[in-house]
């Protein structure tokens, strides 16, 4: 371990809430301005992936900005458990799936996430 680096903890925490608030932006707002495209992909209805779309906008949002990025990042472990359930048990993928389409991305954005329950967003957020 390099003792230095420890007083960039809070800084890493910030660069994972970022990235991981990016990803769930990008994938809300595919649900949102396409709900109808993006239901026949995922296999769901329109006003699912409309919700499904606004849960994952607000989430990336929250973990951002750090508004209470605690419950952010667990509905964002919720919704990833979902996809993984539904890869799993309904699209039969492996973990590394045929074409990159495993369900590792998934499991990895979980750790993540859990990261950022775990440190509570670190120290540069808005509101606990």
């Amino acid at each position: 371990m390099i003792p230095y680096l420890m007083r960039f903890q809070d800084v890493g925490v910030l660069l994972l809430r970022l990235m991981v608030g990016a990803i769930f932006l990008s994938s809300g707002w595919n649900h949102l301005k396409d709900p109808a495209g993006r239901s026949k992909s995922i296999g769901m209805s329109k006003g699912f992936t409309i919700f499904l779309g606004a849960a994952e906008t607000a989430g990336g949002l929250g973990v951002i900005a750090g508004v209470l990025p605690q419950a952010a990042a667990l509905g964002l472990i919720l919704i990833m458990l979902g996809v993984i359930q539904k890869k799993v048990f309904e699209w039969h993928t492996g973990f590394w799936g045929k074409g990159g389409h495993g369900w590792d991305y998934e499991l990895m954005i979980i750790v993540m996430c859990i990261m950022i329950v775990v440190t509570d967003g670190g120290r540069y957020i808005l509101l606990r």
